[in-house]
């Protein structure tokens, strides 16, 4: 995939933003139902009727089903399951480590944001997935802190990697020997009044800047890491990617507006203040709540 194209970033007004914020709520609220329901013994299944109760409960529509036929509500995977996972039958166990990916459209607007977890919680899971699930959510908060209007889009990449390279070196200094593989077949991307829109973002470095990021920009940061390989094979469902090698695999996404008073991620429900700032990133959620309270 060539990333040497400069495409245009749609930039939105504030009345399209603070209605993808009410999108991102949907997504995020729903996402910290599904953490307190991703338990041993509950099927993906259960899990994707529960996210799209929820959805439409809200007053939105699921953006995952039946998109291009795929017939989940949220994408669940697990273990050596990177992306597209097909909620069904399978059923949870305790340590396993498992990626929820959930969309939701409202009035129009989209949200798109997915997090990772282990089932019974860190205690349960093997050292090496809960490192590999910490490290690849500092990589995504580390690839938002590095937007900022006028900047240059393939930051986010240079910055991705970069914080998965020192935190494996910290993990490596700390006697855990582990390798990370960032995913180069699946990036992030604008978001909208569609799903997926232009630009592709990268989460590794390359040698392109890309485009110039305009105030209004809204974009989805989502790295995937794999304990191993980043070669992947899609199963015979024509969704469900995994590693070639079996490693496990996180994902972690969210969907941010990039805005002359700082970053707002629409997805997360604190607006991402904390992780932005954690990740070196101006916020811009106090501004932007201001705004939506007023109206």
């Amino acid at each position: 995939m060539s990333f040497l194209r400069r495409p245009k970033i749609e930039a939105k007004t504030t009345e399209q933003i603070l209605l993808m914020r009410e999108a991102g709520l949907v997504v995020g609220r729903t996402l910290e139902l599904m953490r307190g329901h991703a338990v041993a013994g509950v099927t993906t299944g259960q899990l994707d009727a529960l996210a799209e109760e929820h959805i439409r409960s809200l007053d939105a529509v699921p953006s995952f089903k039946g998109y291009h036929g795929f017939p989940g509500s949220l994408c669940v995977s697990v273990n050596e399951e990177v992306v597209h996972g097909i909620p069904g039958e399978r059923v949870l166990r305790e340590g396993d480590l498992v990626s929820i990916d959930c969309g939701a459209i409202y009035q129009g607007w989209h949200g798109d944001a997915a997090i990772s977890l282990i089932v019974g919680g860190p205690e349960a899971g093997r050292p090496e997935d809960v490192a590999l699930v910490e490290d690849t959510e500092a990589a995504m908060w580390a690839g938002i802190a590095a937007l900022q209007v006028g900047g240059r889009l393939f930051a986010v990449g240079d910055a991705v990697e970069g914080s998965a390279e020192a935190a494996l070196e910290r993990r490596r200094a700390a006697g855990q020997e582990l390798t990370y593989g960032i995913l180069e077949d699946y990036v992030g991307h604008g978001i909208g009044t569609q799903m997926h829109m232009d630009p592709n973002v990268p989460n590794y470095s390359v040698s392109s800047k890309g485009p110039t990021v305009p105030s209004g920009a809204t974009l989805a940061i989502e790295p995937m890491i794999t304990l191993g390989t980043i070669e992947t094979t899609t199963l015979d469902d024509d969704w469900t990617v995994i590693t070639n090698d079996r490693s496990r695999a996180a994902h972690w996404e969210n969907t941010v507006a990039v805005t002359d008073a700082g970053l707002w991620v629409l997805t997360a429900v604190d607006g991402g203040a904390a992780g932005v700032a954690a990740a070196g990133g101006a916020s811009g959620h106090e501004h932007w709540q201001s705004r939506a309270a007023a109206g």
